[in-house]
């Protein structure tokens, strides 16, 4: 099934000022992203921004862009403005690509978009966790799944939680782990069927979502199923630090994408 990439790029960020322009290479980190998405098969990618000086940038380099309104509490409701105004299908497939992913795999874009039908609306990814500094760490969140590779559940905390082997103490517990317990790091990645897209803005905020600050929960709770992609490696980091900054610009040193 066709679908579409939409990138939502504030100007404003805490911890990097200007973050979706900055250089990686010789072209703002907005426009690599878009790059990316473009390799996926999408049938059509579009940056939503509320800044002029982003726009000039997409423009600059070809890359289509939305200007969009500036007091959306999220990025979803700021791809829901653009896939209005772009007039697309009830039935159309939209993923929500972050603005700061310049190293976003391809085949993850597309393999999580593909997840979404008649009976899924929304969709997302997630991989093996390997380590327990992950597991144990509040800001990596985790998620459970049923047979089918539907959401059960996001947290904060581990889960599943093994009653047994974190009995344990120190990190004894990973020797008594069982062979097949592998807990899911989410991947921040959504696609969403757009007649759902469309009307997310109006389910009622969940207690669950409020208490763990996870904006998914809000679809679970309501009683909607979410399919998950299992990635068979951990996806490259995005950029939220100054030290993922010189990270990625390194990368991109030199590179001809």
């Amino acid at each position: 099934m066709p679908f579409f990439v939409i990138i939502p790029a504030r100007l404003a960020s805490t911890r990097l000022p200007a973050k979706p322009l900055a250089d990686l290479g010789g072209k703002p980190m907005v426009v690599r992203v878009a790059e990316r998405a473009a390799r996926s098969g999408a049938s059509r990618v579009t940056v939503a921004t509320d800044h002029p000086d982003i726009v000039a940038a997409c423009e600059r380099h070809g890359i289509e862009v939305c200007m969009t309104r500036a007091d959306h509490p999220s990025g979803t409701d700021r791809i829901a403005e653009v896939a209005l105004r772009l007039a697309l299908a009830p039935d159309a497939v939209i993923v929500n690509v972050q603005g700061d992913e310049p190293l976003i795999a391809p085949e993850l874009i597309a393999a999580t978009a593909a997840l979404i039908d008649a009976t899924v609306p929304m969709a997302t990814a997630a991989h093996a966790i390997d380590n327990a500094a992950d597991l144990f760490n509040p800001n990596v969140v985790k998620l459970v799944t049923d047979a089918i590779g539907r959401a059960l559940y996001f947290s904060r905390a581990p889960i599943p939680w093994h009653r047994d082997a974190f009995a344990a103490e120190g990190a004894g517990f990973q020797a008594a782990l069982p062979a097949g317990y592998m807990p899911l790091r989410h991947i921040g990645l959504y696609a969403y069927r757009n007649d759902f897209l469309q009307s997310y803005s109006s389910l009622t905020p969940s207690p669950l979502e409020q208490i763990e600050a996870l904006e998914q929960l809000r679809v679970l709770w309501h009683g909607l199923p979410i399919a998950v992609h299992l990635a068979s490696s951990a996806p490259a980091a995005g950029v939220d630090t100054p030290e993922d900054l010189l990270r990625v610009q390194r990368f991109f040193t030199g590179a001809i994408i």
